[in-house]
């Protein structure tokens, strides 16, 4: 999703909770799995199903570039 849509407009990084249960307090990550934006804002977040391409690009406000 991230090629398809935002190629080289994105850095992703993937965190394991249970390893670094720290981050994810500090983060605010309630469940999982937890999807953040944080730039450009405002800050979103999607938790649950992220299975439907449609649902997270329109959760996370983005919109491909013309």
């Amino acid at each position: 999703m991230c090629e398809e849509h935002l190629r080289g407009r994105y850095e992703l990084e993937v965190i394991d909770i249970y390893q670094l249960p720290a981050l994810a307090k500090d983060d605010q990550i309630v469940a999982t799995p937890t999807l953040v934006k944080v730039l450009p804002a405002p800050l979103r977040r999607l938790i649950g199903d992220l299975s439907k391409m449609e649902r997270v690009l329109f959760g996370m406000d983005i919109r491909e570039q013309g």
